[in-house]
């Protein structure tokens, strides 16, 4: 059945015993697994406390979350997940965005780039285990929290029992759940577990009960009637044991089939990136898992593996110092320590919050400093780091079921600067080496007491007095009595990267930090050192290798013919350019292990060829060090390698990275139209089919009115981008000024007019949500009518992540407004926004693609809008001639690119800022405007220039054609007095990678007039 896990025939790490107790669960898991509290609803996917089953085999599930909604390029998923599976992960979570697939009450639609069966399938290709996260409620900085913005009429209480907002799950919850239900493994699919609700932890103290079994069973039902089986699972925020599976819940009612938690344990402080507080490393997670869920796997559903960056912050490349590898080493390996089995990295892939779907909290970028970046590179190191600790596991079955012994200072090492958590199996041992100051910069030396079966307990390194070296912010994870493929090694000070047992001989990568000394020993006698120096031991049936971590490699061969095993010895920097590739889905039996470069995609043995897809950015060595004998021709991406055996039985030879024509088009030069769209603030436009604000009361439950007529943008069904409001009034005379409070959510900013007399702005900032703003009026010929606009930056809903505070109720518009010597009945308001509000025209792009500027209203974004009798005029664009006053202009172009094919090139629309731009306040002298970039349809960047911190705005191929003509429109709204132009803007080529997927176009809407716009 395609997708599902295979026992492996040839690799060691699947012994006799471990397979027959395996195939007793496929057939009985009632007969032994415990911790089942509800009906068993199918036998491929179960559990015990030590791990998940998949078709009977144990599994660590390792996996990292991706957003499907955050790159809508359905043909790049399988790129994902194939770097994704080269890291050692087998799986991935991934949430559904509720407001994008319902962006009216009643009205699913899950088709185009929204489908989700292109992501199941390219997971299941690839070899990938899926955790569907659906909500209803998301959080992950979505607009809303996932929450459609309808939801904010919605009176009763959001994530809690309220029978109307249950109600308004259930269409959602009814189809997404027949869509993951299709998904499930039990019918093919990749999904093998499902979360319901999302980090259901914290409440206000009127939320009563908390947590809510009635809510939690309701969430738990609906996808259960959508026919989902496979097992349940949480994400408790923190380790609170929240609707976990324990005996005291009488029935087990709203409770998880296997118990989950997060953790962020540095936060989000990008600004101090070097600073990791005291106390903030977790210790006691494994004793509240033993008190709170000890029959199920221990799991943690999210852990930092990067950090969001908000508006007005350092930006990601500080996230990236803040959760770097040295991080990872320090963070995941005790999490490892605790004996975790179920492990989902948040984020693995951001990606990219187009088309207005981020929180107000954050701006277009989401890269999140995960391990592939937002254009989906993997050239930061801690992508390498995590290939190193995620493959270590895929071969090292012992882990899934060793008992975890108390942590120590005193009894493994000598030195009581660090800390020690041994654990346990029938066949190995594992110790987690730790610094007790977990955060010191210092380097401590020690020595190691490892229990062996041969030796008893023995402390180690043993030659020449040499000694270990644990560098500050690091960790390592030693082991004893470590079984490769019917050998045994004895110990190991070096870290284990992959071992794999072939026809003709066994292959252990291992590896050490630079400047370290380390140790192995194998039962096994018969050594030749084929590189390096090596000091080593024989005696009694036992080689010792001790060896320095000083830049070169080490190789080693012990035994005797036909059953060799070679050791390579290298340094942390140099295994990162190593790899261990499965040749099937979810089986390792016949793993390829080489040393390739950038990255490896695929390996496959076919008669004596070794076919390996990937990519590479410079010419590269390469060499198979592990594969069957068989192999002696060797292709990359389809060419021939040249290759010739090495003294180590390795194939080696060179990949010559091939010469690109690559060039991209200075957008300054080209040919620009622009059109006014903000024509709204003329006194002959005609607001005849704009929205009358008329509603006397709110839907809003969170905030009454402060206003004669409700002016709250969501009570109209505007709920996304740019929001305009025009007030009319018959002047007499003696006005002077007007008062408006506005809220947009962070960072965002309002502009006012009264006829086309610009009055004044709210610049914005990245703490403030909403705004005061007094504006002088000019003198007013009394009799005479007149019509103020307001136009509002929408920066996306806010999120409730603390039930009962209603936050993502907080309304977007005008909150209050007074025009002096006038009550506010004297003023008469219209609104508007996207065109159609909830009726959205632009299907394929989805709900929140569009605001509510003249431009968007009438399509213009779109490709083919250059044709449009729309008044365009001829421009040399926003950088050369901007706007000459304050307002909102529109310039458009189109290029042509032809990029090569065969290779990965990611680009990006790249904005000059030449003065500070980060948290500089509504009164810098920053010039203030804001720009929206729209990429054949899709509004793909969102750029304040007082604000910041982006500049640098990724599009990937599919959005952009890279063999074709490509449209561009940008959209500028100064919001200072005078002139505005655009400081810089070019697309640039952020790297060129020989490889890659074929990637096709998304065919979105393209341009035709637009019945019923204004």
């Amino acid at each position: 059945m395609k997708g599902i896990l295979k026992l492996g025939s040839a690799v060691a790490l699947s012994c006799l015993a471990v397979e027959t107790a395996a195939r007793a669960v496929a057939f009985q898991p009632d007969q032994w697994i415990k911790p089942y509290k509800r009906e068993v609803l199918q036998d491929i996917v179960t559990w015990d406390k030590d791990s998940i089953f998949v078709n009977g085999e144990r599994v660590f599930l390792y996996s990292g979350e991706v957003h499907p909604y955050r790159l809508p390029v359905p043909d790049l998923y399988l790129d994902l997940f194939q770097k994704i599976k080269a890291l050692g992960y087998n799986g991935v979570s991934f949430y559904v965005d509720w407001a994008l697939l319902e962006g009216k009450p009643g009205q699913y639609r899950e088709e185009g780039v929204f489908d989700l069966q292109p992501f199941f399938d390219a997971a299941s290709e690839a070899g990938i285990y899926l955790i569907a996260r659906p909500g209803p409620y998301i959080n992950a900085e979505s607009s809303g929290g996932g929450f459609p913005g309808w939801i904010q009429r919605v009176n009763g209480t959001l994530r809690t029992r309220a029978p109307d907002f249950l109600a308004a799950t259930d269409n959602y919850m009814k189809n997404i759940g027949a869509k993951i239900a299709s998904g499930q493994i039990t019918n093919g699919g990749p999904i093998i577990l499902v979360q319901p609700e999302n980090e259901y932890t914290q409440a206000t103290s009127a939320i009563k009960p908390f947590p809510d079994p009635e809510y939690f069973q309701y969430v738990e039902d609906q996808l259960r009637d959508a026919g989902i089986i496979v097992p349940l699972i949480s994400n408790d925020a923190s380790p609170k044991g929240y609707n976990a599976p324990i005996e005291s819940a009488p029935g087990y009612p709203a409770v998880v089939d296997i118990y989950g938690h997060d953790g962020y344990p540095l936060g989000f402080d990008c600004a101090n990136p070097d600073v990791w507080p005291n106390n903030a490393l977790p210790t006691n997670w494994h004793d509240l898992h033993l008190k709170q869920s000890p029959n199920t796997p221990y799991s943690i559903l999210e852990f930092q593996a990067g950090s969001f960056d908000p508006w007005g912050g350092p930006g990601f490349d500080k996230c990236g110092v803040l959760v770097n590898a040295a991080f990872e080493r320090v963070f995941y390996k005790n999490l490892y320590s605790f004996g975790v089995t179920i492990l989902n990295l948040y984020m693995t892939y951001g990606g990219t919050n187009w088309g207005n779907l981020g929180h107000p909290g954050g701006y277009t970028s989401y890269d999140y400093a995960a391990v592939i970046r937002e254009d989906r590179r993997v050239d930061r190191e801690k992508y390498s780091e995590q290939k190193l600790q995620a493959n270590f596991f895929k071969v090292s079955p012992a882990y899934l079921t060793a008992a975890r012994g108390s942590a120590s200072n005193a009894t493994w090492t000598s030195s009581q600067a660090l800390t020690v958590t041994p654990a346990t199996s029938n066949t190995t041992n594992f110790y987690f080496v730790r610094h007790a100051k977990y955060n010191t910069l210092d380097s401590v030396t020690y020595k190691l007491n490892v229990h062996t079966a041969a030796f008893g307990n023995i402390t180690v390194p043993q030659v020449n007095g040499t000694s270990l070296t644990l560098n500050g912010r690091d960790s390592k994870t030693h082991v004893s009595d470590y079984d490769i493929g019917g050998a045994t090694l004895v110990y190991s000070t070096a870290e284990v990267f992959t071992w794999h047992k072939y026809d003709d001989k066994t292959v252990l990568v291992v590896y050490g930090g630079p400047g370290e000394t380390h140790e192995l020993a194998l039962a096994v006698t018969g050594l030749e050192v084929l590189e390096g120096d090596v000091e080593s031991i024989t005696t009694r049936g036992y080689t010792v290798l001790n060896f320095a971590v000083d830049g070169g490699r080490k190789v080693a061969k012990v035994g005797v013919e036909n059953s060799f095993i070679y050791v390579y010895m290298v340094s942390r920097n140099e295994a990162y350019n190593y790899w261990a590739v499965d040749q099937a889905p979810h089986d390792n039996s016949d793993a390829v292990i080489l040393k390739a470069g950038y990255l490896t995609r695929t390996a496959k043995v076919e008669g004596n060829t070794l076919a390996i897809t990937g990519d590479l950015n410079a010419t590269t060595p390469i060499e198979v060090i592990g594969a069957s004998s068989s192999v002696t021709k060797v292709t990359f991406n389809g060419k021939d390698v040249s290759v010739a055996p090495s003294n180590a039985g390795a194939l080696c030879g060179s990949i010559e990275l091939p010469k690109a024509d690559i060039s991209v088009p200075k957008l300054n030069e080209l040919e620009w139209k622009y059109i006014d769209t903000l024509p709204e603030i003329q006194t002959s436009y005609d607001d005849s089919k704009w929205k009358i604000a008329d509603l006397k009361k709110t839907y809003n439950s969170l905030r009454p009115l402060t206003t004669p007529v409700s002016l709250y943008s969501s009570d109209y069904g505007f709920h996304t981008g740019t929001l305009l409001y025009r007030g009319t009034f018959r002047a007499t005379g003696n006005e002077t000024t007007f008062y408006a409070w506005t809220q947009g959510g962070s960072a965002f900013g309002s502009s006012i007019w009264i006829g086309d007399q610009f009055l004044g702005s709210w610049r914005g900032y990245d703490a403030a949500t909403n705004g005061n703003s007094t504006v002088t009026l000019p003198n007013l010929t009394a009799g005479k009518e007149y019509t103020i606009t307001i136009v509002i930056d929408n920066q996306g809903l806010d999120q409730t992540w603390t039930i009962g505070t209603e936050t993502g109720k907080n309304p977007r518009g005008v909150l209050d407004y007074k025009l002096a010597g006038h009550s506010q009945s004297d003023v008469s308001w219209k609104l508007t926004g996207n065109l159609g509000g909830e009726d959205y025209v632009d299907i394929s792009r989805g709900p929140l693609n569009e605001g509510g500027l003249f431009a968007e209203r009438n399509g213009l974004h779109q490709p083919g809008a250059l044709s449009a009798d729309a008044g365009w005029k001829a421009s040399k664009g926003p950088v050369t001639d901007g706007i000459s006053a304050p307002g909102v202009g529109f310039f458009a172009t189109e290029f042509d690119l032809n990029l090569p094919t065969g290779w990965d090139i990611p680009v990006s629309f790249t904005f000059t800022n030449g003065t500070s731009s980060n948290s500089t306040g509504s009164g810098s002298s920053v010039p203030a405007y804001r720009v929206q970039l729209y990429v054949n349809g899709w509004q793909y960047g969102k750029y304040v220039s007082n604000v910041g911190p982006q500049t640098n705005y990724p599009v990937p191929e599919g959005i952009l054609n890279y063999r074709g003509t490509n449209y561009l429109a940008v959209s500028l709204w100064g919001l200072d007095a005078g002139a505005t132009k655009i400081e810089g803007l070019e697309l640039t080529v952020d790297g060129e990678v020989w490889g890659g997927l074929e990637v096709g176009v998304v065919e979105g809407q393209k341009y035709e007039a637009r019945e019923g716009a204004y």
